[in-house]
């Protein structure tokens, strides 16, 4: 029974100690987001690899996921006569919940992981400690850049996700389920207001800011040699995942 207890006791001790340091973190990154000089080269490079290189896999993403949403949702609403809905019912779930979800676990699995595998090697090869040698603030030059990239991109790449997701319906809904195509997109426009948009957005706001914040504390304080690194990202991946899906309860039930 005193070693569970002392289990217990050690595993609560090291949650907090590592929970701290990830808020110091977070709060270190915020306020060298405010000091000069700013790293515009590094951010546009960045807003690059997690945008346009994650966008086949959010277009494709976002397609199927419409198309299984109308598929599904018709059969549904077909036990009740409400087919009408259909647009409604697609547009809903995609802009308020699945766009912003799903996208972000795409681009988590996509570009999180190599953000915190990149830093993690910047980590063990002592290139984060030849930055400090030559007076420039690694927090600056490496974590600032993917953190505002994250913050831009996710949003962005959320609203290609929800177009193409309703479009996706749109094709299994008219083309193949037979649904008028003005009853879909009229119905839509119908119940699909602003409040749903700004759900939306602030979701992909805060996801992007959470990924690369868990992604590149994950890199920054990786161990040192391969197994070091493998352990970071897997664990990046993870605990960002589980924090999107967490969160957007949070978020959800707070904003309903």
């Amino acid at each position: 029974m005193i070693s569970f207890i002392k289990f217990i006791g050690r595993y609560s001790i090291e949650l907090f100690v590592f929970l701290g340091k990830m808020f110091i973190f977070l709060v270190d990154s915020i306020y060298y987001i405010f000091i000069p000089p700013f790293k515009f080269r590094n951010f546009l490079r960045q807003v690059r690899f997690f945008g346009n290189k994650s966008m086949i896999v959010v277009i494709f993403t976002g397609a199927f996921s419409g198309m299984v949403l109308a598929l599904q949702g018709y059969y549904a609403l077909n036990k009740f006569g409400a087919e009408a809905l259909l647009g409604p019912v697609v547009a809903l779930s995609l802009i308020r919940e699945l766009g912003p979800v799903l996208c972000a676990l795409m681009v988590t699995g996509r570009a999180g992981s190599a953000v915190t595998a990149e830093i993690g090697i910047m980590r063990i090869t002592e290139q984060i400690d030849a930055l400090t040698v030559m007076a420039v603030n690694p927090m600056k030059y490496v974590v600032v850049p993917n953190i505002l990239a994250g913050i831009v991109a996710f949003p962005l790449l959320t609203a290609v996700f929800d177009v193409i997701g309703i479009y996706g319906g749109y094709l299994v809904s008219v083309h193949a389920l037979g649904l008028s195509e003005g009853t879909y997109f009229s119905q839509m426009e119908l119940y699909v207001d602003m409040e749903d948009i700004r759900i939306g957005l602030y979701k992909s706001l805060s996801f992007g800011l959470l990924v690369t914040w868990i992604c590149t504390f994950m890199g920054y304080t990786s161990g040192y040699g391969a197994r070091g690194v493998s352990r970071a990202t897997t664990n990046a991946v993870v605990l960002s995942s589980v924090v999107i899906l967490l969160w957007d309860y949070m978020l959800g039930a707070f904003l309903l």
